[in-house]
């Protein structure tokens, strides 16, 4: 990025690098408090990884209705909601083939690999099952469905951070939470630089945008990926067989007008495999995807010419 180092904060959270950077240094540290307030409130909320998390509580009700947070309410909604327009192919009630995977715990666990086999394709209990009330804000998770929320909260995190550091600050501000970025405020001269590349957080980007409002989001098979016995297997599921999809994509990153839009993008582009690019110009959302082959593709304005620095993308609000 193009900033200076002492507007930038980075530290480790909900198992990813977590990165803010304020326009304004005087107002680093009240984001910083922002950054870690937010963080820990999704953890205590939607951690599938904490036997102690609303979501935990909520799965051990024997399908009866619960009463939770906000927070968590609002997860679930913003999780459904994401489910429904990706066609279901970002589905949260994955829990148990992420389990059967072997990411049944913090990634860091499993990274060496796990002993198991592959399991047999099935589809996975379905969004749909879940029900919300938002009169009594329950939650009804039926019996023997786990949830993950992975594919939206964190997105989601990230844009309430940014939103919170513009309301209490006014300076401008971008979130980074594991590549899922989100923006508010006014953005520096020449707009919020971000690096391209295939591994999250490899120390040399390939490519270099700029943005100047909204989200950007990344999702990719490199990162987090581990040997399930003899079987190379990845964390992103498709719901329709609870198995990690043939790979099409090495990465996919979009732009759009939120994170959480964004990052539902790139994960249903991920399962969606070779109808991706048809779905997103479809859309209209700048992106770009790098096949399996090294092969990239840009489509809906995102810049091509890797040589310079483009303009600042303007996301469809």
């Amino acid at each position: 990025m193009n900033q200076d180092r002492h507007q930038i904060y980075r530290t480790t959270a909900i198992g990813c690098l977590a990165e803010i950077l304020v326009t304004e240094v005087e107002y680093l540290v009240p984001a910083i408090e922002i950054l870690h307030e937010e963080v820990d409130r999704i953890d205590r909320a939607a951690s599938r990884f904490r036997s102690d998390s609303e979501i935990s509580h909520a799965q051990r009700s024997g399908g009866r209705p619960v009463k939770v947070s906000r927070c968590l309410f609002n997860a679930v909604t913003v999780a459904l909601r994401i489910a429904e327009l990706t066609e279901g192919a970002v589905d949260p009630t994955v829990g148990h083939a992420m389990n059967a995977l072997g990411y049944g715990r913090d990634f860091a666990e499993i990274a060496d690999g796990v002993v198991g086999t592959l399991p047999q394709a099935m589809p996975v209990p379905g969004w749909r099952s879940i029900e919300l009330n938002e009169t009594n804000r329950t939650l009804r998770v039926p019996s023997g469905t786990l949830v993950d929320l992975g594919a939206t909260a964190k997105a989601l995190t990230a844009d309430h951070i940014a939103c919170r550091v513009f309301e209490t600050c006014g300076c401008g501000v971008l979130v980074s939470l594991g590549g899922d970025i989100s923006t508010a405020g006014e953005p520096p001269p020449g707009g919020f630089l971000v690096g391209m590349a295939d591994v999250s957080g490899a120390a040399d980007p390939l490519e270099t945008v700029a943005i100047k409002s909204g989200g950007l989001a990344t999702s990719g098979i490199a990162s987090r990926q581990w040997k399930l016995g003899h079987h190379d297997v990845h964390h992103i599921v498709d719901p329709k067989t609870g198995l990690p999809p043939e790979p099409v994509w090495r990465t996919v990153t979009v732009a759009a007008a939120t994170c959480v839009d964004a990052n539902a993008a790139t994960t249903g582009s991920m399962v969606k495999g070779t109808h991706a690019v048809e779905w997103l110009s479809s859309l209209r959302l700048p992106a770009r995807l790098v096949a399996t082959d090294g092969h990239i593709v840009r489509i809906a304005g995102w810049p091509y010419d890797d040589s310079v620095m483009p303009e600042p993308l303007v996301v469809r609000q």
